[in-house]
């Protein structure tokens, strides 16, 4: 069943959290301009796929999935064409204070990544995040204690 007010739903959720989105996508892309696209790509697409929707509980998971995967693509793309030597070089600087910790989470796995980003940077449940990610908790738990575990390897590592 389609709800007329979907549209309206999906609207607000997105102004509600616009930085939230903006800061995720910035954690992949790694440079302002990049994370206003791929936030101006993500709200296209969830206005557009608006009716897909089945229930309003799932607007802020199913949101933050399509910010998400827009955000990977948009760094497959940017992959081909610029390393991210070229990007220091050029001046856009990572606008996180702690870049050892965020370079540490490039080196993980993706779905370790996510998980460590909703939890940590978001503060989203356990249950949020296997809702937006289609795994089980207990799946997300394990992600989360094993990424955080190298992040804690690698870091300690580059201290010593």
């Amino acid at each position: 069943m389609k709800y007329p007010d979907i549209s309206k739903a999906v609207e607000q959720e997105i102004l509600a959290s616009y930085e939230k989105l903006y800061r995720l996508a910035f954690s992949y892309v790694k440079n302002e301009q990049d994370a206003m696209d791929v936030v101006q790509e993500s709200v296209y697409k969830a206005m557009k796929n608006a009716s897909q929707i089945k229930e309003k509980k799932y607007i802020k998971t199913w949101l933050w999935r399509i910010v998400i995967n827009t955000a990977v693509d948009a760094t497959r793309r940017q992959s081909r064409f610029v390393s991210d030597d070229q990007v220091q070089e050029e001046g856009q600087e990572d606008r996180y204070e702690d870049t050892d910790i965020m370079v540490a989470l490039d080196t993980l796995e993706e779905k370790e990544r996510k998980v460590i980003m909703l939890k940590v940077f978001e503060e989203w449940t356990i249950r949020e995040i296997a809702d937006c990610l289609h795994e089980n908790p207990n799946t997300v738990k394990s992600m989360l204690y094993r990424g955080l575990k190298k992040l804690r390897g690698k870091v300690e590592a580059e201290m010593v």
